[in-house]
């Protein structure tokens, strides 16, 4: 077996995959979408943000060393050696520094001096008012000024709003992401202690209605953590080129007990497409179920199908 030096060994920790396969393997390096890249004889490994995981095996690193040794199946002097080639032959150019953007600062709507409309546009809809208070009490969910939307604020590990999304609750359907809004902190409600399941939903409404369908079986509603998507999750027409929901990989990063992910998407193509291509892309430490509701196309359908509302609707529409 080679021999390597331990300066050798830290000079190679030093290289990124990025950098490595940018200066050195540029044939094997293909842009995915903004600062995601792939590889050609990999296309469900990604490399984004100093880091690179291979989803279809559940493996991840940060360097170019970690590459070769999980990867391509190098020994680690056989790892360091490859990389030292290479660098003693064309020292690595150092990457410009970017400066940092500033996020983009969410400009969430003024609020109402009440909330009686979204009071009654979510118990209409079925939704508990025990659920409703805790949403109002915790900011996470309020009535707007001038339009009288219903707000649904997402929040940081931090407690600092970082998204927001709109529900009409007129009778015309409006909805819509806020101004600034970030993705990867959509509406959840956690836990009430320290959980390792986490429940997925496409929507506020829909997390908020079986948070109902638990407490009327009088099961504790927050047991469990439980996290709403920004909208349709849409993934490629070839699973493996999709990347998981970026709200849920914040979730999981933010709350790493996560152990179990229950997904509780539509019932229709869509929803069915999108849940199997989460199953598909999650690493396989993770234990994943599909749980979608029981009847009609989302768990809004399924409460108000079970409390009779639903039924009640159509007889009306007559």
């Amino acid at each position: 077996m080679p021999y390597v030096t331990p300066e050798q060994i830290n000079r190679a920790k030093q290289m990124d995959l990025l950098t490595y396969l940018q200066q050195y393997e540029p044939q094997e390096l293909v842009h995915f979408s903004g600062n995601v890249y792939t590889t050609r004889t990999h296309d469900s490994l990604k490399i984004s943000n100093g880091r690179w995981c291979w989803w279809s095996r559940g493996i991840g690193g940060r360097s170019a060393l970690d590459y070769f040794i999980k990867v391509r199946g190098m020994t680690l002097p056989e790892a360091v050696l490859q990389i030292d080639r290479h660098t003693a032959i064309v020292p690595p150019i150092p990457a410009k520094r970017r400066e940092p953007t500033k996020p983009e600062r969410l400009l969430l709507p003024e609020k109402d001096q009440s909330n009686d409309q979204v009071v009654a546009y979510l118990k209409g809809r079925g939704i508990h008012i025990t659920l409703i208070d805790y949403c109002l009490q915790t900011g996470r969910l309020y009535e707007s000024r001038y339009r009288h939307n219903a707000v649904f604020v997402g929040f940081d590990p931090r407690g600092v709003a970082r998204y927001g999304t709109l529900r009409g609750t007129s009778g015309n359907r409006f909805m819509g992401d806020v101004s600034g809004s970030d993705k990867h902190f959509s509406f959840s409600i956690p836990a009430r202690g320290k959980s390792t399941k986490l429940h997925l939903f496409e929507s506020a409404i829909d997390l908020l209605s079986y948070g109902t369908l638990e407490l009327l079986s009088g099961r504790d509603w927050r047991r469990e953590d439980c996290l709403s998507l920004a909208g349709i999750y849409k993934p490629k027409k070839n699973m493996e080129e999709s990347t998981p929901p970026a709200a849920l990989m914040q979730y999981l990063k933010d709350y790493p007990q996560i152990t179990e992910i229950i997904l509780h998407l539509d019932n229709d193509a869509p929803g069915r497409l999108a849940a199997e291509t989460i199953k598909v892309l999650l690493p396989s430490t993770y234990t994943i179920s599909d749980e979608p509701p029981k009847r009609g196309k989302d768990y809004n359908d399924y409460l108000k199908i079970t409390l009779g509302i639903k039924r009640l609707q159509e007889i009306e529409r007559f």
